[in-house]
C-alpha cells in the first residue's frame, strides 16, 4: 500500500528537552516514523538554537476520519 493510500492520524507527541522542559507537538502524519520526523522538524524551527532531546514520545494517536478529533494539551496551573 502506498503513502497515498493510508489514513492520516494526529498524532501528539512529548519531547523531554535536556534542560529540564517538556514540549507537546501535535502533528499530522500517515506513519509513526513520519509522525517523529515531523515532531523533530517542528522543535527545531519552534525554537531559537537547535535543543538536545532527551526523549521523544508518542503519548495519544487518533485516525483524522471523524470530526471533533482533537486533544486537551495541560500546560500550567493557575492558582
Amino acid at each position: 500500500m502506498t503513502e497515498e493510500q493510508t489514513e492520516s492520524y494526529l498524532y501528539k507527541l512529548e519531547a523531554e528537552l535536556e534542560e529540564g522542559r517538556l514540549l507537546t507537538v501535535v502533528v499530522l502524519a500517515k506513519s509513526d516514523e513520519r509522525a517523529f520526523s515531523t515532531a523533530e522538524n517542528n522543535i527545531l524551527r519552534h525554537t531559537i538554537s537547535p535543543p538536545h532531546i532527551k526523549q521523544l514520545s508518542l503519548v495519544e494517536k487518533k485516525p483524522i476520519g471523524r470530526q471533533g478529533v482533537g486533544y486537551v494539551i495541560e500546560t500550567s496551573h493557575f492558582g
